[in-house]
């Protein structure tokens, strides 16, 4: 994944504007390179703000995990409930439309019959009808040794292929350590990782699952998870954007 210095944030404007104005053919490049792929400055400071101070608004979610207790790790996440907060459901829906042609090539390269509508409202009557009617996106919180074991976010039959976590502290200064985590095994091959060098309002979007490689006698199928490491000191939060819902 290419890394530059970063320049001064730009995270103004409507949120959908800007969305609608990244470089989404250099997102689908290092997507089908690395499995990854980064989105600078998708939100504002002000607006990473505000999202880390809902994580003490118990009634906006609909359950908490921590996560020494199921084997997952350590440091604790919650996941929303319906309504949505406004800006949570508009980066849901801002988002879709613009992973969802990657989404649909990904499954014609690896044989998969599944395609996914152009709108993230009609993918959701379609998770809601077979019975997947909880909300995914989520805030995870970690502090000093927390951390993420590798996993996939699996919630049923509708699984959409992609997923984003924006960050929402800065690194260096509200918490060290704590990097994104991908790893990526091919058969007969040792795994490879990816780390994803983020900052504050920047996002990642990387496979959920699995996405498909070239090789010498077609595509085939690479299995892909993702997690966070040691946090070495201070406080980090994270939004998760899942576009699936849940059983």
């Amino acid at each position: 994944m290419n890394t530059v210095a970063k320049a001064p944030r730009v995270a103004t404007g409507p949120l959908t504007q800007r969305i609608d104005t990244l470089d989404w053919f250099d997102v689908e490049e290092e997507l089908n390179g690395y499995g990854c792929a980064m989105l600078p400055d998708l939100l504002s400071p002000r607006e990473c703000d505000a999202l880390s101070a809902l994580y003490a608004q118990e009634a906006l979610y609909r359950s908490r995990v921590v996560m020494a207790r199921h084997g997952f790790g350590r440091g604790e996440y919650q996941y929303f409930a319906y309504p949505l907060p406004p800006l949570i459901a508009e980066l849901r829906t801002a988002l879709y439309p613009h992973l969802t042609p990657v989404a649909n090539r990904w499954n014609e390269a690896m044989g998969l019959d599944v395609r996914y509508p152009p709108t993230h409202a009609a993918f959701i009557e379609r998770c809601h009808a077979a019975g997947q009617t909880r909300p995914t996106p989520l805030i995870l919180q970690y502090a000093r040794d927390d951390y993420n074991c590798l996993h996939q976010d699996l919630y049923g039959e509708h699984v959409f292929p992609l997923q984003v976590a924006i960050l929402l502290s800065e690194p260096g200064t509200d918490f060290t350590g704590g990097e994104i985590v991908m790893t990526e095994q091919r058969p007969r091959m040792q795994s490879r990782a990816e780390v994803v060098p983020l900052g504050k309002g920047d996002a990642a979007v990387f496979a959920v699952h699995h996405r498909p490689v070239q090789g010498t006698r077609g595509p085939y199928r690479v299995n892909l998870r993702h997690g966070v490491s040691r946090l070495r000191s201070g406080q980090r939060h994270t939004l998760g954007v899942i576009f699936h819902d849940a059983n």
